[in-house]
């Protein structure tokens, strides 16, 4: 059950994806977004990112992980940098390679970098995603680390700058399905998520880090124009029905923050949350 090495640099064909406006504004609507330009389509929400580069980055995975081990897959961490907004009529082109391949006590982490520009080449964004593997052992490993930012322990002991308390509803998963374009069962299906040891359906890790962006924006009151960078660890997952909140803290120099998630019952869902904000 190695992990294939020899694809790490490997770029996937291109993606095409045309950005719809009602598929920007179902994607909002999937994820409670309280924007009103997300909301009505007009301007693709900072985690809408993932959506055209969701089959090409899965690709990636694809070709160096054992099919054997795809259902003790989950997602571990996902890094935007933003060059220009998405709106739609926009005709974006994705590309991506698995990078790195390294070994945890708990299993085995793959990064996974896409690049999404336009039909002229122009570059709209670059995202690091980190896939985990529970429990594969025995791989030695190779590549490239996905950048860092993981979040200061005098940061979090700090009073942060704000707090967001939101409620995942229970049809949440559901609803993020279809304009997320990630049926994966483990969100969909309860006997499916419990026999591969989870306690149940759990919420789509891009779905909590969408809810996360939506409190540092309230909080910072900035405009989601202006993101340049979007950061999260997912520590813990979230069950359809949770309360969870957002608390925001000053960092990372001019335009930056730094953030957490957790769960009503107190337990951190999202670390090392980090956004950096364009300064005029």
């Amino acid at each position: 059950m190695s992990f294939n090495l020899e694809a790490l640099g490997v770029w996937t064909e291109p993606k095409h994806f045309t950005v719809g406006q009602e598929r920007v504004a179902a994607y909002a609507a999937a994820t409670n977004d309280p924007i009103p330009e997300h909301r009505s389509g007009e301007l693709a929400p900072p985690v809408f990112a993932v959506v055209p580069a969701f089959e090409s980055s899965a690709e990636a995975v694809l070709a160096v992980a054992p099919p054997e081990l795809l259902m003790m897959l989950v997602h571990g961490e996902q890094d935007f940098f933003y060059h220009r907004p998405i709106t739609p009529g926009l005709e974006l082109v994705t590309r991506s390679a698995p990078l790195g391949v390294r070994q945890t006590s708990a299993g085995v982490v793959v990064a996974v970098k896409s690049e999404t520009r336009t039909a002229a080449g122009d570059l709209v964004n670059e995202q690091w995603m980190s896939t985990f593997f529970r429990g594969a052992q025995g791989e030695a490993g190779g590549g490239e680390h996905a950048p860092g930012h993981t979040l200061a322990e005098e940061i979090r002991a700090a009073e942060p700058a704000g707090e967001a308390k939101q409620h995942v509803d229970a049809d949440q998963t559901a609803r993020y399905a279809e304009p997320s374009g990630d049926h994966n069962p483990i969100h969909l299906d309860p006997d499916f998520a419990q026999a591969v040891g989870l306690p149940g359906i759990i919420n789509h890790g891009l779905c909590t880090m969408a809810f996360a962006s939506h409190a540092v924006l309230g909080v910072t009151e900035n405009d989601p124009r202006n993101l340049e960078r979007l950061a999260v660890r997912f520590a813990k997952p979230v069950l359809p029905g949770q309360d969870i909140s957002t608390r925001v803290w000053t960092a990372g120099g001019p335009g930056g923050f730094a953030f957490e998630t957790s769960s009503d019952s107190d337990v951190v869902v999202i670390k090392d949350g980090l956004a950096v904000f364009r300064q005029s």
